[in-house]
């Protein structure tokens, strides 16, 4: 706990440089060595020379406007800017004399006759720049006055407070431009500019505008940035200056951002980006920098219920009474319907070591591999597409890789909304001069954005990305971009030969495949050899491509692609996976899915079975177990009974809302363990409360196989943390589990699986993270850059990706194709978000289509429409939009009530059963009357509000104490 207690970040004043040339000089007599390049600033602050600043900030380019950096430079006249000023060989610098003490303190003086002299009620007492550096250039008066006694002045401006999270109060704005190029820089919205001139120049959201009506998407990057309280966080408003932090990991996105969770006591005040985190650096988004209030709110369940039947009202009993009953339960309905009639789902939610210990409870407890994870619902393409091609099931770069990229292809994801952190990095490197090709069927924000234009958009129909990337390779192949040597050395030469065979065919060339994907061939071949000739070039993919029928396919034909150019094995290139959740790949690589044991092994090889054995003391079933959907197939046949469901929401997410409720009410035991009585926890006879991440310690692992540290910041509310609440219903069910804390879970995960065999918390404690694989043979912090030198499988493998259209067509009764993303202020299934103020900006979720589909239909905006399949049938709002295109309509699935999922089907990938989200057939029809919902829409009303009831109706049992 200690360790992960910071002091306060050192701000360096401007960016580190990186150069092999280091330049000598002399700062107040000390002589100084630094990189080429870095400024006079930098070079003090690094010699532990402090130099007054107010408009510099190390994570901003220098800008040199407020004037109180300023130093004397032997044999130069005049006072430069030191933020502004490179540092150069054999100078002599001075940062302290009595002229630049005079200077300094008339500067600051006209800063405060402009500014509110509040400081011992302001919100940023003891936390502003403004304060410190005024008593660092010893000001001890204003000659000019202050406020009206100075004449013209700014005190009396009106506080912008529309914003939920933060307040802009302009009376005491410096224009100091950090909130503007933190905006520009940082995060890429470029929101902010600096409205009017000379003394009237103030900040200004889009054009004058309240912060809430301006393009601002509420990163915080501004807040952070500025060096007073002109922006706040109205949690710091309310509640003061936090008193210590701890460093934990962001429980949204697979991005997996480092933040300082600064705190009073047990109370969050607020999280702040932590600049040393290697995944974010020091950058945030909406969701992860404000809408943690999820983790105190009002719905949180923190006493164990049961009830007999799911029409029963619940009853809040002891953690031994509900665990004794569940354990039960379970053994009843293995003595009466057989060992395998039982299962359980982890979470992609929960810790590493969580995940873990459920799989492990599963299959040593339960007997049997009955274990998966919503990775099966999200990214299970990713894994077995790339362990058959390159041999392990996860992306190859670091997010810091796409600074190298010279030309980025993003297909089927949405990094904006999705990954919208890395999406500021992303558009970094295009503002820099990377080249951008986009396939994806909407025109999703990163097309087009400010200072950003796709050089190619391949708006391709959904459902046909396989054919798309089929044709790319013909192109490479029969116009001799093919990287032979890179192929040569490093790849199966059989595989290659018949994998560019087949490619080279005249029925997969671009004109021949055009009519089925709707991308023009001229378009495609001009991608195509922007991708294989523009230099280092990354693919950065999403569940755009894994959530089809050939989900598996695709991601294989995406490694074709990456391996026949030779962009795999170093900075700027890769296969880059963007997942969805904040540990779906830890979730993955703990042993989550019925075939395979942690460390992605199968679970049929008696060698990796014999190690687990050995530890566990139990023999392991040599027989996969089933798959979610398999397990909601043998419900509604009567042969799956029970199941054990960690942090996941299957009733909303997983596909064919209707057939998931069937099977849920076909089960006689279903035990959730979560925070939040969720839709599927509607289904449950037994509720296990579960802790968010706030409460946990462990690790959670991105999308750059980055293995960070949570730590608890405060006690969980219901008393145990989640692997707490595992290990006791283990031992009820009569496995013995005696761990201490998560860090013997991770020992014994180490122990195990050879791509962890180096991870340990004190390393992780060292090092900030460490990658898998971690392991002798790598370096001590891990791998950050996959398949080097080498493939993990050995030789790289291309198979054959033959285009097979979707069995979900589109006919007269369902004209139109549906697919289904995410929007930026909501997570997933909307558990955690719903229940913040991001609500302000999504509150519903809407029917995206075009003004020609809209027209044919007489839909106008804002209309309520009925969407069908042959599926089911749900009621929303219609946004019309030329970010689709004719004949595709689109939705988010944030809201339970929306019933997104009750109108897509039960196809999934070849491979996987991953679900085809990504296409259904759909028609969209006017509804008659404003308000009318759909059948199911109504019975769902009439459900939610029953088991309401029956929640508000729980009554404590009496039963033995904890």
């Amino acid at each position: 706990m200690l360790d992960s207690v910071k002091q306060a970040d050192i701000d360096h004043g401007t960016p580190r440089r990186e150069s092999t040339d280091t330049v000598k000089l002399e700062i107040d007599g000390f002589e100084v060595a630094v990189p080429k390049g870095t400024s006079l600033m930098r070079a003090a602050i690094d010699a532990g020379i402090q130099v007054p600043k107010l408009c510099a900030t190390d994570s901003l380019e220098p800008f040199g406007s407020c004037r109180l950096c300023l130093v004397e430079i032997e044999g130069r006249k005049g006072y430069p800017a030191s933020c502004t000023t490179p540092a150069e060989a054999g100078m002599k610098v001075r940062t302290q004399s009595p002229k630049l003490q005079a200077l300094r303190k008339g500067v600051m003086e006209l800063y405060i006759s402009d500014h509110p002299l509040d400081c011992l009620t302001c919100s940023a007492n003891g936390d502003c720049e403004l304060q410190t550096q005024a008593g660092v250039v010893g000001l001890r008066n204003v000659r000019y006055g202050v406020g009206e006694a100075a004449g013209a002045h700014h005190c009396d401006a009106a506080k912008d407070e529309s914003n939920p999270y933060f307040t802009y109060d302009p009376s005491k704005c410096i224009v100091c431009n950090r909130c503007v190029r933190a905006c520009e820089e940082t995060q890429g919205t470029f929101a902010l500019t600096i409205s009017g001139r000379g003394f009237e120049a103030r900040v200004s959201p889009g054009q004058d505008q309240p912060f809430m009506e301006s393009e601002c998407v509420s990163c915080g990057a501004c807040v952070q940035a500025c060096p007073t309280a002109t922006l706040q966080e109205k949690t710091v408003i309310e509640l003061g200056q936090p008193e210590h932090s701890v460093i934990t990991t962001c429980a949204y996105c697979g991005v997996g951002c480092s933040f300082k969770a600064e705190m009073k006591g047990t109370q969050v005040v607020r999280m702040v980006p932590w600049k040393d985190g290697k995944a974010n650096e020091g950058h945030s988004c909406v969701k992860g920098r404000f809408a943690w209030g999820y983790a105190t709110h009002a719905d949180r369940i923190t006493r164990p219920m049961i009830r007999a039947s799911i029409d029963d009202p619940w009853q809040e009993v002891s953690w031994r009474a509900a665990l004794t009953h569940a354990a039960s339960e379970f053994r009843r309905l293995q003595a009466k319907y057989g060992k395998d009639a039982i299962g359980g789902i982890t979470s992609s939610r929960c810790t590493n070591e969580e995940t873990y210990l459920v799989q492990k409870l599963i299959r040593a407890a339960f007997g049997n591999n009955n274990v998966d994870t919503c990775a099966r619902v999200c990214h299970s393409p990713t894994g077995y597409g790339l362990g058959q091609t390159l041999g392990t099931s996860a992306g190859t770069q670091t997010f810091e890789s796409v600074d190298k990229a010279d030309v980025i292809m993003v297909i089927g994801a949405n990094p904006t909304d999705g990954h919208p952190v890395f999406a500021s990095r992303m558009k970094r490197r295009l503002r820099a001069g990377a080249r951008l090709i986009v396939v994806d069927p909407r025109r999703i924000d990163i097309v087009r954005s400010p200072h950003i234009q796709a050089e190619h958009h391949l708006q391709l129909r959904p459902g046909t990305n396989v054919a798309v990337i089929t044709a790319m390779a013909h192109v490479i192949v029969t116009e001799g971009l093919v990287a032979e040597a890179f192929v040569a050395e490093r790849c199966d030469a059989k595989s290659f030969a018949d994998w560019r065979a087949f490619v080279a065919k005249p029925e997969n060339s671009p004109e021949a495949l055009q009519d089925a994907s709707g991308v023009p061939a001229a378009e495609l071949r001009a991608a195509a050899r922007l991708y294989a000739t523009g230099g280092n070039a990354a693919i950065y993919y999403g569940l755009g491509v894994t959530e089809h029928s050939q989900g598996s396919t695709m991601v294989m034909g995406i490694a074709n692609l990456a391996m026949a150019t030779g962009n795999i094995g170093r900075e700027g290139v890769g296969v880059n996976p963007l997942r969805g959740q904040n540990n779906v790949q830890g979730s993955c690589d703990m042993g989550s899915f019925p075939h395979e044991l942690p460390g992605y092994r199968h679970v049929s090889d008696s060698t990796v079975r014999a190690s687990f054995e050995a530890a566990w003391g139990v023999e392991i079933n040599p027989e996969p177990g089933l798959r979610i959907p398999n397990m909601f197939d043998a419900a509604i046949a009567g042969s799956f009974k029970g199941l054990y469901c960690q942090g996941e929401d299957i009733v909303q997410s997983d596909p064919n809302t209707q057939h998931v409720s069937a099977a849920m009410r076909a089960m006689e035991c279903v035990v959730v363990q979560d925070i939040f009585l969720n839709e599927t926890a509607k289904y449950a006879h037994v509720f296990l409360p579960g802790s968010s991440f706030l409460e946990k310690d462990g690790t959670f692992t991105n999308a750059e196989r980055r293995i960070s540290r949570v730590r608890k910041v405060m006690p969980p509310l219901a008393g145990l943390a989640d692997w707490e609440v595992t290990v006791r219903l283990a031992n009820a069910l009569g496995y013995p589990m005696a761990y201490q804390n998560p860090q013997e879970i991770m020992a014994e995960i180490a122990a195990l699986t050879p791509s962890f065999s180096g991870v340990s918390y004190e390393k992780i404690e060292r090092f900030g993270s460490v990658q898998w694989p971690c392991n002798d043979s790598t370096a001590e912090a891990g791998t950050a850059i996959m398949h080097v030198d080498r493939f993990v499988r050995g030789k790289g493998r291309f198979f054959i990706t033959q285009y097979l259209p979707t069995d979900e067509k589109v006919t007269r009764k369902f004209p139109l194709l549906l697919t289904t993303g995410r929007i930026l202020s909501q997570y997933n299934v909307g558990a955690q978000t719903r229940r913040t103020e991001n609500n302000r900006w999504h509150s519903e979720d809407r029917l995206e289509l075009h003004p020609h589909d809209a027209e044919e239909r007489g839909i106008k905006n804002d209309d309520w429409v009925s969407i069908r399949s042959r599926a089911g049938e749900t009621v929303l709002r219609a946004t019309i939009t030329e970010r689709m295109q004719p004949g595709v309509v689109y939705t988010t699935f944030h809201f339970p009530e929306s019933g997104a999922n009750v109108v897509t089907t039960e196809n999934s990938d070849w491979a996987t059963n991953c679900p085809e989200y990504k296409v259904t057939a759909v028609q969209v029809m006017p509804v008659q009357q404003p308000g009318h919902l759909s059948a199911w829409q109504i019975e769902n009303q009439r459900f939610v509000r029953e088991q309401q009831d029956l929640l508000d109706a729980r009554a404590e049992a009496s039963a033995a104490g904890d």
